[in-house]
């Protein structure tokens, strides 16, 4: 599963954008989230009949300092002839400028690793250099992109102007962290929560802060067939303004997931970082 790509809830035009967006980077709230996850739905062709399990998502740091994201996925898949439990654990930093990331992603079933992936990329004057260290050393060119935290910047920025639809690209060093993504997406009205939000209870003193509903499908540039492009997976969650997100729905075709948000901590300034020279 591509879930890696949900926390960092990423975000083209018709050619990819040669620089970075010109746009103030907004002040995203340093915390970790815990999400419940269980099966939405699932056709016959999945075979799966069951999915339980975690996600934690822990985001930290500041312009200044970078940005660090921790992320563990422990799911549960049932189906019609087994069951097997899947652990996806990854940590990327991200520059402030949006230069440079790096990223290790460690991928168990059942308890045993099946892959690593592991290297950093770097943005260049017209292109993308990624060098991969695990699972085997390479070098890939890619084109000019941004990585996931201005990805969110750039979502944070079109919703706040009251944009709805836009198109971008994404690199993150998810699947084999040779390729960007394409995404299309859509932003709702902002709203605050209500009495009958079941994540309420958990939102503390976030429970008047305004959110996006927002609808993110991914799509790979290099399965273009000249006819309507499906894309690989859809994401679809609410979106704060200090970029924390929740009511989670991910669906892969087949079979779609929700996440609930169950826990929430904030983490305080100074955890955050400052510019100190």
């Amino acid at each position: 599963m591509r879930a890696t790509r949900l926390a960092y809830t990423a975000i083209l035009l018709p050619t990819i954008f040669s620089t970075v967006p010109a746009f103030a980077a907004p002040v995203l709230q340093p915390h970790r989230a815990v999400y419940d996850i269980s099966l939405n739905k699932a056709n016959e062709r999945s075979g799966i009949t069951g999915i339980s399990g975690r996600m934690v998502y822990e985001f930290d740091g500041s312009q200044c300092d970078g940005y660090t994201v921790k992320f563990r996925l422990v799911t549960r898949i049932s189906t019609t002839d087994a069951m097997r439990m899947t652990d996806q654990q990854t940590t990327t930093f991200e520059d402030g400028d949006g230069k440079t990331f790096s990223f290790v992603t460690k991928s168990f079933v059942d308890q045993n690793l099946e892959k690593e992936v592991k290297g950093t990329a770097h943005r260049e004057q017209d292109s993308v250099r990624v060098d991969i260290d695990k699972p085997e050393p390479n070098t890939v060119t890619l084109d000019l992109t941004q990585f996931p935290t201005q990805h969110m910047f750039e979502l944070i920025d079109k919703a706040e102007k009251g944009e709805n639809f836009y198109e971008t690209s994404l690199y993150d060093g998810s699947e084999d962290a040779d390729r960007t993504m394409l995404t299309t997406v859509v932003i709702g009205k902002p709203a605050e929560a209500d009495g009958k939000d079941p994540e309420l209870p958990v939102l503390a003193t976030l429970k008047k802060d305004k959110f996006w509903p927002v609808d993110i499908a991914y799509f790979n540039p290099a399965e273009t067939d000249g006819g309507e492009e499906m894309p690989e997976y859809r994401i679809s969650f609410k979106m704060h303004a200090n970029g924390l997100t929740r009511d989670l729905q991910m669906d892969y075709g087949d079979f779609s997931m929700t996440g609930k948000l169950v826990d929430l901590s904030l983490f305080d300034g100074a955890r955050a970082g400052s510019c100190k020279k």
